[in-house]
């Protein structure tokens, strides 16, 4: 390969006012690394995008702009969740990147696992994942629930990499054919493999966060997990089906077992087996009903087709676009 690729190095923020001062230093001295070495072009850029931060994270990401042309930013008009931040910088610089790596404003994902993801790409993959090879800086009860998460996903016949979240490198070919998945419900992670192209994972150790606190407590790990489970899973709708058919066995069986307790003259009133039952019953077609009514839901963002993101200020031109 003669002509060194241009890299974007995506980097999603969201009220990171106190993280980027020190990891955008650290990304811009990894891309001139890459770019003295050799590896990537000296039009590589480091593309922030501020997911409509509430503190000064912007203004951070402007003074950075200010003091290299290796930064760039975009700012989105409103909070529209990571994904969507990772989405409007991989969709924004497709056109003139030929690959971009994704990767959190945080600094626990190990910036000099660049160097083999470039490595792979030159080796031939257009997707290579980013894959923590422990998780020793996890709680015991976020490693647990990962983990779980991980074995349902696989069990739901979602296609993931196992420990992988969103730090990859992508072709600007894969991106290509990526534009085309128009779903408004983003799970990146487990729509990357369904393009398909050859991949690959190179694997490093996640450091501990650098400064602030974590930007995704058990609310939004759940939310997120719940989205990608229905974004990419039709099994809990089927599940539905079959818990239905269950009931509708175990009520024929209880009819049954009514009768021959009033034919052999054995009835006993009460009211405790009945509530139990009529809650069981009840509970079950509550569930089914609130699986059924979050893929109804999808369905009707998804016809809305409203866009994944809108930019509302560039650094470039710091002009509302």
């Amino acid at each position: 390969m003669n002509k060194k690729p241009t890299l974007a190095i995506i980097v999603p923020c969201y009220n990171e006012e106190t993280v980027l001062p020190v990891t955008g230093p650290q990304f811009h001295e990894k891309l001139n690394d890459l770019i003295q070495g050799n590896l990537v072009s000296k039009d590589s850029k480091i593309v922030f995008i501020d997911d409509g931060s509430r503190d000064s994270t912007w203004e951070v990401i402007v003074d950075l702009a200010s003091l290299s042309p290796y930064y760039s930013g975009l700012r989105q008009s409103r909070n529209r969740g990571h994904q969507n931040a990772v989405y409007a910088g991989l969709m924004e610089s497709k056109e003139w990147a030929d690959i971009t790596i994704s990767i959190d404003s945080d600094g626990q994902d190990d910036i000099n696992a660049m160097d083999e993801m470039i490595a792979a790409y030159y080796a031939g993959s257009d997707i290579v994942y980013g894959v923590r090879n422990d998780r020793e800086t996890d709680t015991f009860f976020k490693k647990t629930t990962a983990q779980a998460f991980y074995k349902l996903m696989d069990w739901l016949g979602v296609e993931s990499v196992y420990n992988h979240a969103d730090y990859r490198l992508v072709s600007s070919k894969v991106l290509e054919k990526f534009a085309e998945f128009d779903e408004v419900n983003l799970f990146l992670r487990g729509m990357f493999p369904l393009v398909g192209f050859q991949s690959t994972s190179v694997y490093y150790k996640r450091n501990e966060r650098i400064a602030g606190e974590s930007k995704y407590p058990l609310r939004k790990m759940l939310h997120l997990a719940f989205e990608g489970i229905t974004s990419l899973s039709i099994k809990p709708i089927r599940f539905v089906t079959i818990l239905g058919l269950l009931m509708a066995f175990m009520s024929f069986a209880i009819i049954i077992w009514i009768f021959v307790r009033f034919f052999t003259g054995n009835t006993v009133s009460g009211w405790a087996s009945n509530a139990t039952l009529l809650s069981l019953f009840c509970g079950v077609q509550l569930i089914s009903l609130g699986i059924i009514g979050e893929y109804v839901g999808k369905i009707y963002l998804e016809v809305k087709h409203r866009p994944k993101y809108i930019i509302s200020e560039r650094t470039e031109d710091r002009t509302i676009v």
